[in-house]
């Protein structure tokens, strides 16, 4: 990659940042179909992500930012403009600088997450899922499954945050009931982790393989190379259980048309397998 002074600059922002694989995934992008940008991590702490985001966005060349754990709801205050998905959340995963120089804001997780079960030939009308982790990324894909003409849609988590969001969603008029729930996966056609849970070895389970229905289907959002200790539970007990990689390979061109890569955007979206090939390596 060849970095000049017309380069444009995107951040990727997180407290930590060692887990990105944004970088990994994007800047390959870039190259491959000449766009002259670069995506580089920046670890920002709470406190300071407001003027941190001031600071760089009023740089002429600095063009958009990309926001993990714990910033995907903290930047919010920042915006002018958000989607319909973020104001369900109350995260977005994006920022650009607009022409008039306004902050939009925009969240792909839900988007992503509802392509990804197609792909896995997974038709979620109909079908009942329990979803165990309602923060940022979890918040997102509640809010897209409501788009996908579920029966029942349980919500799990500490504290009252699930509670907060079944209000939230329910009172929407989408025909899906929405119920606060406990982890108990048995039943369930669709159980979805959006939790941390199993990004340490010493991690409990989200939730109880044993309870599983044989023929249910599991998405663990985490995105670990060697898998997670809940996909090798379910891969014991023969259950069809998939990764988070995925929901990001299907949430790229989305990505690129963001942040008005569209010709990318385009290329990308009709054929999705560079994209898998450089999530692969990661």
């Amino acid at each position: 990659m060849r970095i000049s002074g017309t380069t444009r600059v995107f951040m990727v922002l997180g407290d930590p940042v060692s887990q990105v694989q944004a970088p990994q995934l994007f800047n390959p992008l870039f190259e491959r179909h000449g766009i002259d940008a670069v995506l580089v991590p920046a670890q920002v702490a709470r406190a300071e992500l407001p003027a941190f985001c001031r600071a760089v966005l009023a740089a002429g060349n600095i063009d958009g930012l990309w926001l993990t754990i714990p910033h995907k709801p903290l930047v919010l205050p920042l915006l002018e403009r958000w989607d319909r998905h973020a104001e369900t959340a109350q995260a977005v995963n994006a920022v650009r600088r607009n022409a008039d120089g306004g902050l939009e804001g925009a969240l792909f997780d839900g988007r992503g997450f509802c392509k990804a079960l197609r792909h896995f030939g997974f038709e979620p009308r109909g079908r009942r899922a329990l979803l165990v982790g309602t923060g940022g990324a979890g918040a997102a894909i509640a809010t897209a499954l409501l788009d996908e003409g579920l029966e029942l849609l349980a919500l799990n988590d500490l504290g009252d945050r699930a509670a907060q969001l079944t209000r939230l969603l329910a009172a929407q008029d989408g025909g899906t009931r929405v119920v606060a729930a406990d982890n108990d996966p048995a039943g369930f056609d669709l159980v979805v982790n959006a939790t941390p849970l199993g990004l340490r070895a010493d991690d409990p389970l989200p939730f109880d393989p044993a309870r599983l229905k044989a023929d249910a289907t599991v998405v663990d959002i985490l995105m670990k190379p060697q898998g997670t200790p809940l996909l090798r539970a379910c891969a014991e007990r023969g259950i069809k259980a998939h990764p988070g990689f995925e929901m990001l390979v299907q949430q790229v061109p989305d990505y690129l048309d963001f942040f008005g890569l569209s010709d990318a955007a385009h290329a990308v979206r009709a054929d999705l397998s560079s994209v898998r090939a450089l999530v692969g390596a990661l």
